[in-house]
Order: C-alpha cells, then structure tokens, then sequence
C-alpha cells in the first residue's frame, strides 16, 4: 500500500534529457513528417481508415526519433508543444508571405473544367470516376455536364461551381425590386 502512495515527483517533472534536443528532435520529425505529407497526400474528402492507419503508424513510428524515450511529463509537453508551435508557424509563414504559401497549402487541383473532365488531374491524385461522382452528388449534381468548375481543394475538400450559376445570381439582382 506504500508503495501505491509513493511518488518520485523528481522523475515526474524533471526532465532527463536536454530540453533543446527534445525541442530539435520533435522540429525534425514535425518538418520531415508535415513534408512527407504535403508532396504525397491530398486526396478527397474526410479522412478514410487507411489514412486514419497511416497516421497512427507514422506517429508511433516517429516516437522514438522525436523523444529519445523521454520519461518525464515536462519532456512531453515540450514535445507536444514543439509540434503545435509548428502546426501554427507554419500556417501563420503561409499565411503572411505568399511565396511561402504555395508549398504550406496546396494550389486548387481543377478536376473539371466547363464540364470535361481532366482526366491526368483525377489519375495524379488517385480519384476514380465513382469518387468524383459520389463528391458531385453530395453538391446536388446529377451529371458533369452540368458543372462549370470543379477544384481538389488544398484541405482535400472538392469544390463546384455549377453551369449557370453566375447568371441565375445576375438575373436574381435584377428582378429584385430597389429598396
């Protein structure tokens, strides 16, 4: 029963490694990580089960090479710490230098272009006909022909513009009476 009551708060708070190389390890890990993801993954929609799978793997694989076995508490918010302050570094770089922007978020991919499909854009970033598809009718679109643009948005998101659209929002204000 002692031995349950008994906390070594030294070991609990004091960290054993030098916190600037949790600091390095975690800005190494972070950065190879956050590009490995940005030059091969953009794909479509909400995040299926193997990207969920990649994610945990990637992240117990890199838990040893961010931490070197850390055992303290203090370790580990630095570590965590280390890995939000570049998540918002760098959306803050993208966000305030735009040479900068275009390797932090992706461009807009164009999937569909006044209603033909670019093909070489679908096969590059692996989305099949049923995938796109299934995209435009969650936009209430029946068929491609009916849609003007079509982007692979940098979050993964698919936008659409509809054919008409434009015109339909002019003829809407002009029918609309001043007031």
């Amino acid at each position: 029963m002692n031995a349950l009551i008994r906390i070594d708060w030294g070991s609990v708070f004091t960290p054993s490694l030098n916190i600037f190389e949790i600091f390095v390890r975690g800005t190494i890990t972070y950065l190879f990580i956050f590009f490995l993801f940005r030059v091969f993954r953009r794909q479509a929609g909400a995040i299926g089960i193997p990207d969920l799978l990649l994610v945990v793997l990637i992240a117990d694989a890199a838990q040893n090479a961010m931490s070197s076995e850390y055992k303290s508490i203090t370790e580990g918010i630095i570590l965590v710490g280390t890995i939000a302050f570049w998540d918002y570094s760098l959306d803050w770089l993208g966000y305030k230098f735009p040479k900068l922007r275009r390797i932090v978020r992706p461009a807009p991919l164009p999937l569909i272009k006044d209603g033909r499909i670019q093909r070489r854009n679908l096969r590059h970033e692996m989305i099949t006909m049923e995938e796109l598809m299934a995209e435009l009718r969650q936009h209430g679109i029946e068929s491609v022909e009916e849609v003007k643009e079509s982007y692979l948005e940098g979050d993964g998101h698919i936008s659409v513009i509809k054919k008409g659209s434009n015109d339909e929002v002019e003829a809407e204000k002009k029918n609309k009476p001043a007031g």
